[in-house]
């Protein structure tokens, strides 16, 4: 009998799965599946332990329902990707595999595990690999000249164009494939784990798919004019669910299309659907520039930015009390949930960056460490955005200003009250500058005043990239 593998990793589902509807497509093969947890090399890449727990309870539940198919999931755990090539290998040579399929990883350090894992398994192994977290493979969309867009609009264009041409399609999740079988308790892997609030990301394959059938029949469509205020439910919150591949963005996609068939004309959904694309810009660049994987910014001259060195104020930061209402509660929100509003990552991005002038790596390194959907070509993009290190980014001179952002997107404060209780008693006019009211007032109030000068903050960040770019500029005039 042909033994099939599936190796299982950031796509914890059943269905829409292409590498396990490829291994199951022989209905004479025997199927399993195995995962293997890497926990020093989660620890290398700062994964969240919200997001291990997430990930483990979604692992869990992956295997009653590959077990409810009379497919067996083995869950193993190694030491790091070196020790998870030998792990496989003696895997397939206990099971006698005869094809093992996985889909795609795109970042540096998995492609090269995945490259080793081909060369190990030799000619005794067929290796079959699928571009199964993304809607089109990377390098599938390029200039007239072949090379991978660097600014996200005609990248956009042209994969729109793209999906109007033909639609990836999903493919269903496998039939039963014998009788079920009972399964042995797997010890969970040595890595810390950390409480998930199930209200808001419930566990399962069943309740992403119900999340996001709910939030494409009316919310998809007010995308637009309620996603920017954090106080509002108005995003999927469908994030942790793709980080970790529970949901597709086929099924995201064909979802979509199926409540607003105009969205790839620029009709409702389409706003939402640009997000989709986004992710995918950036899965894309991790693949054409594997620098973005080795903390390198994609525009050279940004590299001598010289920034400030001071524990203290990146403390303040990570903690919330900067002193500024909207980056403390977007900071604490974070640090409770696991989770923070699109919005609010720009604004307490370009507040680190921009405002303390501390090395966007750090904020890059700390959001890992807490999200639940902590996603390496997004998170990597998302701060290089933001510090106007990256394709596409945001110019250096262009600076938010955190009170001018409260105001802008929690007028009221309702958001920041939610996450900064020190401010209940202040009046909403003064919500957002806070010190100002309080010198006013014959009691104390209990939170920090700001820790820089946003004016001055500002002058100082120009003169700091100015100062960088001067090498480039007299480059240029040779």
């Amino acid at each position: 009998m042909t033994t099939h593998l599936v190796w299982f990793r950031n796509d914890l589902r059943v269905c829409d799965n292409l590498a396990l509807a490829a291994a199951c497509r022989d209905p004479r093969a025997k199927v399993t599946g195995i995962f293997i947890a890497t926990p020093e090399q989660w620890r290398q890449h700062n994964m969240a332990p919200r997001q291990a727990e997430f990930l483990w309870q979604h692992l869990r539940l992956l295997q009653t329902s590959l077990a409810e198919r009379g497919i067996e999931l083995c869950i193993k755990q190694a030491k790091d990707f070196a020790a998870s090539i030998e792990c496989l290998k003696a895997f397939c040579a206990s099971r006698n595999v005869d094809a093992l399929f996985y889909n795609y990883q795109y970042e540096l350090n998995e492609r090269e595990r995945d490259a080793a894992v081909e060369k190990n398994l030799g000619r005794d192994v067929i290796c079959q690999g699928f571009d199964d977290s993304v809607l089109l493979p990377p390098g599938s969309v390029t200039t007239g000249n072949h090379e991978m867009y660097k600014v996200f609009t005609p990248f956009s264009k042209a994969f729109i164009k793209r999906l109007q041409e033909g639609l990836p399609e999903c493919v269903s999740a496998p039939g039963a494939r014998g009788e079920p079988l009972v399964m042995t308790q797997a010890a969970p892997f040595d890595y810390p784990r950390d409480e998930v609030d199930t209200a808001l990301f419930p566990f399962g394959e069943r309740a992403a798919i119900a999340k996001l059938r709910e939030f494409c029949l009316t919310p998809a469509a007010d995308y637009p004019e309620r996603r920017d205020f954090p106080a509002v439910d108005g995003t999927s919150r469908l994030s942790p669910y793709l980080a970790l591949g529970v949901i597709s963005p086929r099924q995201c996609l064909h979802r979509l299309l199926k409540e607003h068939p105009r969205a790839l004309e620029g009709g409702a959904g389409s706003t939402w659907l640009n997000e989709l694309v986004w992710r995918e810009f950036y899965r894309h660049l991790l693949v054409a520039y594997p620098k973005l994987c080795r903390y390198q910014p994609f525009i050279p001259w940004t590299d001598s930015v010289r920034w400030q060195q001071d524990e203290k104020l990146l403390t303040a930061w990570q903690q919330g009390q900067t002193g500024y209402p909207i980056v403390d509660a977007a900071m604490r929100q974070l640090n409770a949930t696991g989770w923070m509003h699109n919005r609010l990552r720009m604004v307490v991005a370009s507040f680190l960056v921009k405002d303390l002038l501390i090395d966007w790596r750090a904020g890059e390194r700390y959001f890992m460490t807490r999200l639940i959907d902590g996603d390496l070509a997004a998170n990597n993009g998302g701060w290089q955005w933001a510090a106007s290190t990256g394709t596409d980014a945001a110019p250096y001179f262009r600076i938010f200003n955190p009170a001018t952002q409260g105001e802008r997107f929690d007028a009221a404060g309702e958001f920041i009250r939610r996450w900064v209780p020190e401010l209940q008693a202040v009046p909403g006019k003064h919500i957002h500058a806070p010190w100002v009211w309080a010198d006013k007032q014959p009691q104390t109030l209990d939170y920090p005043r700001p820790i820089v000068d946003h004016k001055q903050a500002r002058i100082a960040t120009l003169a700091a990239y100015e100062a960088a770019r001067k090498p480039e500029d007299k480059q240029d005039e040779k």
